[in-house]
């Protein structure tokens, strides 16, 4: 029985998968006009899958393919050009020998121990073929230069095709996290380089490579061809296109967090394909340790420019345009953290940005109590929580007393950037387990942040604004109410923080009902 794979390879016959035939196409096309290119995508986002799948085709259409790799081959073959040269060799013979190439002993090559020689290899070696290298997890080794050194030989021979007696690879796909402009990058982060007087951080050898456009997260309908392979096994009368477009949301298609989520579902809880099954892996995966967030917390921890700007982003709600030559952006890039959309740089999905958001609000939580002496929460969950269902609005209430209490005179440029931040960190005890929240990124700016709370079977909306004057506050009533019918609720929250100089009021909070719609406004002063 086929199972959700979250570890190495997925294997059509042994594991559920998405269908990625139109991806590899696209890739192939690449390969048929002799490009030359990288696929640098954050961890666990089916690279290696993909590469497989992509040698199972090509060598359906006749070419001599090899699939060599970095992991696991150690530092030794870094050590010098002949190292470097022999390791190359004996991988790529490994793999023509498993296909039974004709000549596939040529690539026992012994006398090949420098770049110079090996240059003049390839030129039998790869004459009148279409002959693909692949080579994965490219930044595997603490060591890069030597493997610098061997790509910008493929690069000059690369310029020289079409010379007589000149032959060299049809195409070169290099593969692994880092891109190879930022490999340099990666040794200097790692104090195995250091530097040269006027030398750049970023330069490559790679630049004749094209560049790799092709979106490798799945779409809610690629989605659904995994899903519906399990329901042809499984048969639990799931609405597919539901469930995928859920996991779509929550993910924006992360290869690993999609099968995740699919894995908790099938195995923890019973099956559960709905739309709230979803939500409810959703709150498991938040709480639980696993690779991909251990390297966003190394890189929030490790990189002030990289957290200061996720902070600005998701807590300040501030904008940013993508900037080719901003280290933080490339970085969160490159680690899957950030995405461009619209010439935007924007987190990638709500479950690293509900990661982040907890990181900060963890520092908010131990800064709060150094400073104050006294728990951010003082609201107990069993005042709140009956019967396993929040009172949100009860909870809310609180908050704003307890916030009048502890912030009332503090410094108001302080509270402006944090009152946000305060609530979430507020809430965040409450829930402990039971329930989760995500921000909706489309309303999140400086003036307005909606908040999806979900905590059992239900789910609630909590729009947090700061005050901008009566006029606005109505405004906010009926973006309030806007938000309500597209998220198909009747119900909904509003927090308003009022930053007045001559406050004369404490919290207020009543229920308002317009039309068939009714929230909860709060001021929090």
């Amino acid at each position: 029985m086929r199972r959700f794979n979250v570890t190495g390879r997925c294997v059509s016959d042994k594991h559920y998968m998405v269908d990625i035939s139109e991806k590899v196409l696209q890739i192939i096309a690449m390969i048929e006009q002799g490009d030359y290119f990288t696929i640098n995508r954050a961890r666990q986002y089916g690279k290696t899958t993909t590469l497989w799948t992509l040698e199972e085709e090509l060598v359906k259409r006749k070419y001599t393919v090899a699939r060599i790799s970095f992991e696991g081959v150690g530092d030794t073959p870094f050590e010098s050009e002949k190292n470097f040269c022999q390791n190359l060799l004996e991988q790529i013979y490994d793999e023509l020998k498993w296909y039974k190439a004709k000549d596939a002993s040529l690539w026992k090559d012994k006398s090949i121990t420098t770049f110079k020689k090996l240059d003049v290899f390839l030129n039998t070696a790869c004459k009148n073929k279409k002959f693909v290298l692949m080579i994965d997890e490219t930044d595997k080794t603490s060591n890069n230069l030597v493997f610098l050194r061997f790509i910008g030989m493929l690069r000059d021979k690369y310029l020289e095709r079409g010379k007589k007696d000149r032959a060299t690879f049809q195409s070169v796909i290099l593969c692994g996290v880092y891109d190879v402009r930022n490999l340099k990058v990666k040794l200097v982060k790692s104090g195995h380089y250091q530097l040269k007087d006027g030398e750049k951080r970023i330069n490559s050898p790679w630049n004749v490579a094209a560049n790799f456009k092709i979106d490798m997260s799945f779409s809610a309908p690629e989605i659904a061809t995994m899903l519906n392979e399990y329901e042809k096994d499984h048969q639990t009368g799931m609405d597919i296109e539901a469930v995928s477009k859920e996991l779509r949301a929550y993910t924006s298609g992360y290869p690993y967090l999609v099968s995740r989520l699919c894995q908790t579902i099938d195995e923890d809880l019973e099956k559960d394909w709905t739309v709230q099954g979803v939500q409810k892996a959703v709150r498991i995966m938040l709480y639980e340790k696993n690779l991909l967030f251990d390297d966003l917390g190394k890189n929030l921890e490790s990189d002030k420019d990289f957290s200061d700007l996720l902070y600005d982003i998701v807590v300040n709600g501030r904008s940013y345009n993508y900037s080719m030559t901003s280290h933080a952006m490339e970085w969160g890039i490159m680690f899957g953290i950030l995405r461009k959309q619209n010439e935007q740089v924007v987190i990638n999905n709500l479950i690293f940005e509900t990661i982040i958001y907890n990181h900060f609000i963890t520092k908010k939580m131990i800064e709060s109590v150094n400073v104050h002496r006294a728990d951010i929460t003082r609201t107990l969950p069993e005042e709140v929580i009956e019967n396993n269902k929040l009172d949100m609005a009860l909870c809310i209430k609180k908050f704003a007393n307890h916030y009048y209490e502890l912030y009332n005179g503090r410094d108001i440029k302080f509270l402006e950037s944090e009152c946000r931040l305060l609530f979430l960190t507020y809430l965040k005890p409450i829930l402990n387990g039971r329930g989760f929240y995500h921000v909706e990124s489309e309303t999140r700016n400086r003036s307005r942040m909606d908040v999806i709370v979900d905590f059992g079977t239900e789910q609630f909306i909590v729009e947090l604004k700061i005050w901008h004057g009566e006029q606005k506050h109505e405004k906010a009533h009926e973006q309030l109410i806007e938000y309500l019918n597209s998220k198909n609720k009747s119900e909904g929250y509003l927090l308003t923080f009022d930053f007045r100089r001559r406050r004369a009021k404490k919290p207020s909070a009543k229920w308002v009902r317009k039309g068939k719609k009714k929230f909860f406004d709060c001021l929090a002063v």
